[in-house]
Parts: structure tokens; sequence; C-alpha cells
């Protein structure tokens, strides 16, 4: 039986972290007095267990660790240098990219360069978009513990966005596409920043994003370039059909016809949707699907079991 691991971290993606953390080991979570982006510590709605702690900035230096997963480029260029004792700074550590990268899709060399680390990409996407020069990598696929037993009932005529700063993030991840379809078609986003654009309806947290996804007829997934959101794995895991563009790893997630719908061209997208919003039937079968498809590659216990066999790696 490996042993027990105290993994000094960073709050970057509450959901995600939320599903790291069913790992069998402990957290510990990098916070300071003002509580800013990357170093919030445990905070939230999420269900945090309790292997799940705080790691106070001024105090980390002084407290045992065995592994050191960064997860963002503050923790590595910052955080690492000013905060972690030279000993610590040696100590077995990988890094979690959560992103494609936004300079260039191709030819951006990823900051982390050191054989002795291990760079880590949630999609095969993203780990062939990023170069990733001497430092080692591996993909661990994102696995999901469903927050509640809601099922898809898709009364709600609409689709649904769920994008956080949609307006900030622009044609990347798909504002023009929600503008233009949402002006023909009953569509509903949610997420931070989301009331500044029509049919906005604020942010959710995660314990009641499920509700929404239930009840709404599909989900919409309109961005250009980015990762696999959880969001989009959770709508699938609760039988949400998926409508979104084919590009990025969606492509290798969606059976287009089967358990979803996936096409670069609005009028066909805009054609899907008028379909499932006409047949409920359809809605249900796609659904289905793609629930199914969802359970079996994104499965909480097979998350588990990739993270514990990396981290045993990387701590003996």
């Amino acid at each position: 039986m490996p042993r027990r691991l105290r993994i000094l971290t960073w709050h970057v993606h509450g959901n995600y972290l939320f599903n790291l953390t069913q790992v069998p080991h402990d957290f510990y979570l990098v916070n300071d007095p003002g509580r800013t982006p990357g170093r919030v510590g445990r905070v939230g709605a999420l269900p945090w267990g309790d292997n799940v702690h705080e790691a106070p900035i001024g105090e980390i230096a002084r407290m045992p660790f065995d592994v050191v997963l960064y997860q963002h480029r503050a923790g590595w260029d910052e955080d690492r240098v000013r905060w972690l004792a030279a000993a610590q700074q040696r100590l077995p550590h990988l890094y979690l990219e959560h992103d494609p990268p936004q300079q260039h899709p191709t030819d951006t060399r990823h900051w982390v360069q050191d054989r002795e680390a291990l760079l880590i990409h949630c999609t095969h996407f993203n780990a062939l978009m990023w170069d990733a020069g001497e430092t080692p990598s591996r993909v661990i696929e994102h696995g999901v513990l469903p927050l509640t037993r809601q099922t898809w009932t898709g009364e709600v005529e609409k689709g649904l966005v769920v994008v956080n700063h949609l307006t900030r993030r622009g044609r990347r991840l798909g504002a023009d596409l929600y503008g233009e379809l949402g002006g023909r078609l009953p569509l509903a986003l949610v997420g931070m920043g989301s009331e500044d654009l029509p049919g906005g309806q604020g942010e959710a947290s995660p314990l009641a994003l499920p509700a929404w996804m239930a009840s709404h007829r599909f989900f919409f997934h309109p961005a250009r370039y980015t990762s696999l959101g959880l969001a989009l794995i959770e709508a699938m895991l609760i039988g949400q059909p998926v409508i979104g563009l084919a590009t990025t790893e969606l492509g290798t997630v969606i059976r287009s016809g089967e358990s979803g719908f996936l096409d670069n061209r609005p009028d066909a997208l805009e054609d899907a949707m008028r379909r499932l919003l006409r047949d409920p039937g359809l809605a249900r079968e796609w659904g289905a699907r793609g629930r199914v498809l969802a359970r079996e590659r994104f499965s909480i216990d097979r998350f588990v079991a990739d993270w514990m066999r990396t981290l045993h790696e990387v701590s003996t």
C-alpha cells in the first residue's frame, strides 16, 4: 500500500481540485491574507474532505511536505522561489497545466523547463499543442465525482451555455457565436459576469449548476480553442446532450449525430439545436448515449488510480 503523501498545491480551478482531492492523500492549499487568486486556500461551497488543509503562505517553509504540485505560473515563477525553503524546492514536483497555450497554439515553449519535474496535461489535445521542451510530460484525463444524483429532464426549451467571463474572453470562448445564435434561438448563459449579456443568468454555484443542466434541453459549448471543460463533462454525466464545435479535445468525446452534435458551421449547429428543441425524444437519446461515454471515459475511479500511480512514481 503506497504511503500517504503530504502534497502542497494551489487552488486554481475549484471543481478540478475537488475531484483531485478524492485521491487519498493529504492536500495543503496555499493561502495568503488577501486570498488573492490562486492563493485562496480551502474556500467555496464544495464539500471538501478532511484530507484538505490550509497552508498559510508565511508558514510554508516550516511545514513538512512530500510532493509539490504547481498549478499556475505565479506558483512556479514567484511562490516557489519566494516562499518555499531550498529543500522544499528540491522535493518531487509536478506542474498541472489546465489549458492549451495562449500565446501561439503550436509554437509556445512551456515555462517549466526542468528534467526533474513532470508536466501533467488534462487532455491529449493540450499535450499535442504545448512544446514541453526538456520537461517530461504525460496526460491524466479528467475524472468527475458527480455532486448530485440529478438526471436530465430537459423540460426547459432552451440551450444552456456555461462560461465564466464570456465577454472578456471573447472569440476564443465563442462570445460571438453565443451572440449570433442566441439572437435567433433561446439560449441561457450561466457563469461569472454573464449578467452583462442577453440571456445571462449570473453565476451558479457548483452545487446549483446540475439543476440547470438537468432542466435545459441541451448544452451548447461555443468555444473555439480551450481545454475540455469540466462543466461539459458534468452535463454529459447528467444525460444532457451536447452541441459544440468540432475542435480541440471535444472531437474525441462526442460522436456527432449519436451522442451529441459537433460541427464547425454555425448554421449546422443552429439546425441541430432546432431539432432538439422540437424533439425532446432525440435529445434524450443523444444525452443517454453521451452519459454512457462520459461514465466510461471520465470515471472518478480511473482518475484517482491515474493520480495514485503518478504520485507513487514521483515520490519513490
